[in-house]
């Protein structure tokens, strides 16, 4: 059984330094944070946004190449399990009358969703076992999650991206 969840939001954990994705159920009941990488978050972020960091606006990225090119939609997107806090998710792809799964990064699921305007289906397994939040969406909201994503933003080091700096 999945619950169909969407991004909520976006903040940083201050005490593990590290950026989170806050997804939430339609009915406000289930609350699950995922942490990332800075590269990962920034990603997230840009696709947040509505702005592709890695595009010049003339290609498209991998994925819609992908579709548009196979002919392929995509059927769903799955967070399955979660083994030592690493979440395990899958896109469920849809061409004619055949389906298949591809296993993905979180943070490539969370893209596809919020690129493809999609939910997130989380298994109740997932939603058993994962640090499930309990605040209402008026205590969320009062973290003020824009101020502390400009602030994330404002302090983002070049450097921590890796080997493709901005």
């Amino acid at each position: 059984m999945y619950l169909e969840m969407t991004v909520f939001g976006f903040t940083m954990d201050a005490i593990a330094n590290r950026p989170v994705v806050i997804l939430k159920d339609a009915r406000d009941e289930k609350t699950i944070p995922i942490w990332m990488s800075t590269v990962e978050a920034f990603a997230i972020a840009a696709e947040l946004i509505l702005w592709d960091g890695s595009s010049s606006g003339r290609t498209k990225d991998l994925l819609a190449l992908f579709l548009e090119k196979t002919g392929a939609a995509i059927g769903a997107i799955i967070i399955e399990d979660l083994n030592d806090g690493v979440f395990t998710a899958r896109v469920k792809f849809l061409r004619d009358e055949e389906e298949f799964l591809v296993g993905v990064r979180p943070c490539e699921a969370i893209m596809a969703a919020l690129k493809y305007k999609m939910p997130i289906l989380v298994s109740e397994e997932v939603l058993e076992r994962a640090a499930v939040l309990s605040m209402s969406s008026g205590e969320l909201a009062g973290e003020n999650n824009a101020r502390r994503f400009a602030e994330f933003l404002d302090n983002l080091d070049p450097a921590t991206l890796g080997k493709y700096p901005m």
